[in-house]
């Protein structure tokens, strides 16, 4: 089966994303994308790159679906959306069961972790599910994709 090649708009960019923090209009997002930045950072041990417009990513991986179709994602990411912080997880939800009765107020979908406030999680857990998580994307599709 031939490859379709997946154009999408979430693709890394050369934006600034210091510039991209500093303008997030909501003080409680700004607050909490300037922790996510650290957080992801020493989590994954790679720089901030933005991914389209609104999405923060660290590290990268290429996928292929059953259908054919494949692309390029951030390993893990998050975005300072308008009424929560939105955390991707590429790997999903469910080997993190334990983590989650443990992080704090929080929703879920399919793999978005969706956060109103980072003062009211731990913040230790989060980092240990973001760890875990891009240990898992980048280890179960190879090669990365370069961002």
């Amino acid at each position: 089966m031939a490859t379709k090649k997946s154009e999408g708009t979430t693709v890394p960019t050369t934006a600034d994303v210091d510039a991209f923090v500093a303008a997030v209009p909501d003080d409680v997002r700004r607050r909490d994308a300037g922790t996510m930045l650290d957080l992801m950072q020493r989590a994954t041990g790679q720089p901030p790159v933005m991914w389209g417009p609104s999405i923060v990513g660290f590290g990268s991986y290429h996928y292929v679906y059953d259908s054919g179709r494949e692309g390029d994602a951030s390993a893990v990411g998050f975005s300072p959306r308008k009424t929560s912080t939105t955390v991707y997880f590429a790997d999903g939800f469910d080997q993190y069961g334990d983590d989650l009765a443990r992080l704090g107020p929080h929703s879920l979908g399919r793999s978005c972790l969706y956060l109103k406030d980072l003062a009211k999680v731990d913040l230790g857990v989060l980092e240990g599910m973001v760890r875990r998580s891009y240990a898992v994307t980048t280890t179960r599709f190879w090669p990365p994709a370069q961002a």
